[in-house]
């Protein structure tokens, strides 16, 4: 019974009823990445008459994040290329990092140093710094 609520009243824990409902009504599996993540589009690729364009949407596994998204599938969902990635042989450039969800908000956020949440405190001032003071 708990999952039955989750499903139908939280929209950030995976799917809602609604969007599983269209997912089988209307969707068609492209494929999936690496974290989980379902990839749909509108069955036969048919053209949406109110968007102008193929509908295309992902299924988070877990909890909904939209950097979880890889850039390899980036791509194809916000309409950058035609061929999703399991459609083709994608492979990254040399120069693509390999991706990394977005971590504010976790005790894995990044906290560069002189935050108040990186060591608890703040390094010396250097001596480069002279606040304003009213009427100087």
């Amino acid at each position: 019974m708990k999952l039955f609520l989750l499903k139908f009243f939280t929209w950030w824990n995976g799917q809602t009823f609604g969007t599983q409902l269209w997912t089988w009504r209307f969707g068609e599996l492209v494929g999936q990445d690496e974290q989980g993540n379902t990839y749909y589009r509108t069955k036969g690729r048919k053209i949406d008459p109110t968007l102008g364009f193929e509908r295309r949407w992902v299924v988070y596994n877990g909890y909904a994040e939209a950097t979880k998204v890889p850039p390899s599938w980036h791509g194809w969902l916000h309409h950058t290329v035609d061929v999703a990635p399991t459609e083709e042989s994608y492979t990254p450039r040399e120069w693509e990092k390999p991706h990394v969800p977005n971590m504010t908000g976790t005790p894995s956020a990044y906290r560069p140093s002189g935050s108040t949440l990186a060591s608890g405190r703040r390094p010396a001032a250097t001596g480069d710094y002279q606040p304003w003071t009213p009427g100087s």
